[in-house]
């Protein structure tokens, strides 16, 4: 048998593919040997001409996001929303296989992952052929994975029906693979994707609520709230003392920014506050740094979080918009309350005089600064009771909303 080669009209391809044959296919990573999918006997033959263990399960080349329901069930938001993004593209995701996948494509398992190629060709086979293709490297196991027909051709010259010659493939290694079946997701190969791409559209599709307002107003109470709800809450100010033990190298910024205010890594708080507090020049200097190191603790929690099947977080910080917090959030609420009512707040939490209380909420933003920045407003006059009930149905609404 001679493999023929096909570069133009495609349809003698698929029909080969539609009768049970075997024919490489080129992606933008490596070339494939594909297979129908769904004919066992096919799939068969892909583990006999390549020689790969049987133990080993295949994942399926599908022509779009699309295709996710008609091969798996019990799928997650997330993994539709990496479908979405990066197919066609070097991304094969793992998730629960319906039931008329034949077991060999799963090698007795449960799952199967799915991949869209980013090579038109490819694509146009798909579509003429109307099936998956089961499609691993085409090379014989423990092979270099060929980037070019040629090589496919010198790999299995008489063993497969046929080769699409589409070229030089442009990224030479396979696809990254991420198991989606269960959580966490867990990258089981690092391949053309890079796996921060994956975390950063993961952590992009949460929803994450901005919280600001002033001290004394019930933002914890908020918080509360929405941690119940299942919710990440990330508060700012307690991130930026965290880094502050932490972090050698926010340390070494601000020591660099205000010599002398660092001591055998141990940040002197009375000395710094002494420099920063009569001069806004030098507070809106700290707060750039911090601002900078607590903007990457965020991202780095959120990314974690999606990564773990988290699909939405709040945000607890005074300086929501001023700290750029508010750019990463899809909601923005200001959690307000009277003036006396904050000032009984305030004494009762933290045993001060009334009159250092209202010093605490003098130097911070009015109610009207808030009102005019934030989407929505939660009002803490009544009791606590009362409050809770206006958090969890603003809350309910906005998730509800997405």
């Amino acid at each position: 048998m001679e493999t023929k080669i096909f570069k133009g009209d495609l349809a003698p391809a698929a029909e080969l593919i539609r009768a049970g044959e075997l024919v490489a296919v080129p992606t933008e990573t490596v070339y494939g040997l594909a297979g129908n999918g769904l004919d066992a006997e096919a799939v068969e033959k892909i583990y006999e001409v390549k020689g790969r263990p049987s133990v080993k399960p295949l994942s399926l080349m599908v022509p779009g996001p699309e295709a996710i329901d008609v091969y798996c069930e019990d799928v997650p938001q997330a993994a539709r929303t990496l479908a979405k993004k990066f197919w066609p593209g070097p991304l094969t995701i793992i998730m629960k296989a319906k039931k008329h996948i034949p077991s060999i494509v799963l090698a007795g398992g449960d799952t199967v992952g799915l991949r869209c190629p980013e090579h038109q060709m490819t694509l146009e086979l798909l579509r003429l052929a109307q099936v998956p293709f089961a499609a691993p490297s085409a090379n014989p196991s423990g092979a270099e994975s060929p980037k070019t027909a040629q090589k496919v051709y010198e790999y299995f010259n008489g063993q497969i029906e046929g080769i699409i010659d589409g070229g030089p493939c442009g990224l030479g290694f396979e696809s990254t693979i991420i198991d989606m079946s269960k959580i966490p997701y867990k990258i089981l190969r690092q391949g053309a994707l890079p796996a921060e791409d994956i975390e950063k559209a993961l952590m992009e599709d949460l929803q994450v609520i901005g919280i600001t307002g002033g001290s004394g107003s019930g933002k914890t109470t908020a918080l509360k709230v929405l941690e119940s709800m299942g919710a990440l809450v990330l508060d700012c100010d307690s991130i930026y003392h965290s880094l502050l033990e932490t972090s050698p190298e926010l340390l070494e910024e601000i020591d660099s920014a205000f010599p002398g205010v660092v001591c055998e890594g141990v940040l002197q708080r009375k000395a710094l506050g002494a420099i920063v507090f009569n001069a806004p020049e030098a507070l809106k200097k700290l707060n750039s740094i911090s601002h900078k190191y607590v903007d990457m603790e965020i991202e780095r929690r959120l990314r974690s979080f999606a990564m773990e099947g988290g699909r939405f977080a709040a945000i607890d910080a005074i300086e929501l918009f001023a700290g750029g917090q508010a750019l990463r959030c899809t909601h923005t609420v200001a959690v307000l309350a009277r003036r006396e009512k904050r000032i009984e707040r305030i004494m009762a939490r933290d045993g001060i005089s009334r009159e250092y209380a209202a010093m605490r909420i003098d130097a911070q933003h009015p109610d009207s600064y808030f009102e005019k920045l934030c989407g929505h407003i939660l009002r803490n006059d009544g009791d606590a009771e009362e409050f809770l009930k206006a958090c969890m149905k603003l809350f309910k609404e906005i998730l509800n909303n997405g």
